[in-house]
């Protein structure tokens, strides 16, 4: 059975790739420090704490579990904090990425795939964004996930390092059936805020304008659910197996949905009112900024069928209704 050493596998998205990787038939190894994930998410294969700028560490772990492949999610991802700290942003994302490659390329294993961020277009308003847009990442955490990119093209020339590079946008939802989902500390992402104002767990949630130019005055963004997603990261690494070499792609639907529209699923789901006020706009935040994803589906194979905003708050309402960890 092939092995994967997962980074950041204790966290939302990495552990859900882990279950993927699992049912697909390879064997999962968590590589997680543990400073935002949950060693409770870790439940489909072998657990190794550990941080990524720790390179003896990590060699430890390369020599004893011999992965054919590396899934890499481990980062720091707070928009805002990377700006007021790119120190720690630049030191663990970029810097930890340097010793995970080199440590890869000293085991002898050659094939990443790489968990990127459509924060590497930067602030492109009202535009579907494909893998030929180009990049001008406007923060810190943009900043040093495109500088990883730019290390994987520069190991494959020197070391013959191939990597599929992932580019997503908003995820949502959770294991449809919820061993594991989505729990931050703190957490921001609109949907479990929503979800937890509708519960009584905070306070009323914030709506950050309603006067933009959408049919209803609110942001659009784009939302994947995190097993379409995952299953995209498992087709990446049969991609690298089948040996088509390094290749970068878009995950999104296409479509987006507005804040409010998400608020009116999520009471429709959940049968609660979503106790809220309308705030003033925050800096940066754009209009409309969606994906475009045929790159993904016509060469991956990959198809999105859960990414409906109805089913992804459904599982994500299930999940919520565990208690989380901790």
């Amino acid at each position: 059975m092939t092995t994967v050493l997962v980074t950041g596998g204790a966290g939302y998205i990495g552990s859900h790739a882990c279950k993927a990787l699992k049912a697909a038939g390879f064997t999962p190894v968590t590589f997680d420090s543990l400073v935002t994930g949950w060693e409770e998410a870790v439940k489909f294969g072998p657990f190794e704490k550990g941080d990524l700028l720790d390179r003896a560490r990590l060699d430890e772990v390369f020599a004893k579990h011999k992965p054919a492949a590396v899934m890499h999610f481990a980062a720091l991802s707070q928009v805002g904090e990377s700006m007021q700290l790119p120190g720690k942003y630049w030191r663990n994302n970029t810097a930890g990425s340097l010793n995970l490659i080199e440590a890869m390329l000293a085991a002898g294993c050659k094939q990443m795939v790489f968990s990127s961020t459509c924060a590497t277009y930067g602030d492109q308003d009202n535009v579907v964004l494909d893998e030929n847009s180009l990049q001008m990442p406007i923060n810190s955490y943009g900043k040093s996930k495109r500088a990883i990119e730019e290390m994987l093209e520069d190991f494959a020339v020197s070391d013959g390092l191939e990597s599929v590079i992932f580019r997503y946008f908003n995820v949502a939802g959770a294991d449809e059936e919820a061993e594991v989902g989505e729990h931050h500390v703190p957490e921001t992402h609109l949907v479990p805020l929503i979800l937890d104002a509708i519960d009584g767990k905070r306070g009323k949630l914030t709506v950050f304008g309603d006067d933009y130019g959408t049919p209803d005055g609110t942001c659009i963004r784009d939302y994947v659910h995190v097993m379409d997603l995952v299953d995209a990261h498992v087709l990446g690494v049969g991609w690298l197996k089948d040996g088509k070499g390094s290749r970068v792609f878009n995950l999104g639907t296409g479509d987006g949905f507005s804040v409010r529209e998400v608020m009116d699923v999520a009471a429709q789901v959940t049968g609660g009112e979503v106790p809220h006020d309308v705030g003033p706009r925050r800096a940066g935040d754009c209009t409309k900024l969606v994906s475009g994803s045929e790159r993904a589906k016509t060469e991956l194979g990959w198809t999105p069928e859960r990414s409906t905003l109805e089913r992804m708050i459904k599982d994500a309402w299930r999940w919520h209704k565990t208690g989380g960890y901790g």
